[in-house]
């Protein structure tokens, strides 16, 4: 599907090699960014750190970096976090000079966050281009959400509460994705990333 980034989007941005994705819990968001660095390793994506333990099959320091609450106290004390926000009775947050340095070597940089992160990032780095990731259609991610086995009711009921919310913030991002397609998504977004400078 066609991409139309919305006028606001800022037209001085000497690229958009800092792209923010972002969209509701079982849009897709991690299959999508698995894909791009298949296709594409040069796009370093940031890895984020967490309190929320592990999920099968994942490793500390490739999917979250796995902190306990003081640990991330004291990086949201120190400033050390580029953005950070509370999901689902967890913590996440980006570090902060990974991605400063990926930056100024002339990296393309791939964050994936939630909601609110994406809009600190939008105040700290106003450069950065905002993604958001739609699902087809509530019913399907209704059944993306529930058909997972990883949560319990009560966790995928808080999501689905939560995603209500982030639907409605779509207006707020720089362009939109439907995600009906993995390959076409990631297609649309190198086409930013890589887009000659505007």
């Amino acid at each position: 599907m066609p991409v139309e980034p919305r006028n606001d989007a800022s037209p001085t941005s000497p690229s958009k090699r800092l792209i923010v994705l972002s969209g509701p819990s079982g849009v897709g968001k991690s299959t999508v960014v698995k894909e791009i660095r298949r296709r594409h390793p040069e796009v370093w994506l940031s890895v984020s750190v967490t309190t929320r333990a592990p999920r099968p099959g994942e490793t500390d320091g490739v999917e979250y970096h796995f902190v306990s609450d003081e640990e991330f106290d004291r990086l949201v004390a120190e400033g050390q976090l580029l953005e950070w926000a509370e999901f689902s009775g967890n913590r996440y947050g980006t570090p902060r000079r990974p991605v400063v340095e990926r930056l100024a070597g002339g990296d393309p940089v791939l964050l994936e966050i939630e909601l609110q992160g994406a809009r600190q990032v939008r105040e700290n780095m106003p450069d950065a281009y905002l993604v958001f990731l739609a699902p087809p259609s509530w019913d399907e991610l209704v059944r993306r959400l529930t058909g997972r086995g990883t949560e319990s009711p009560e966790v995928i009921r808080r999501r689905l509460d939560t995603a209500r919310v982030e639907l409605a913030a779509e207006k707020e991002f720089d362009t939109t994705l439907v995600n009906t397609s993995v390959r076409d998504v990631c297609d649309e977004l190198l086409a930013l990333m890589f887009a000659p400078s505007v």
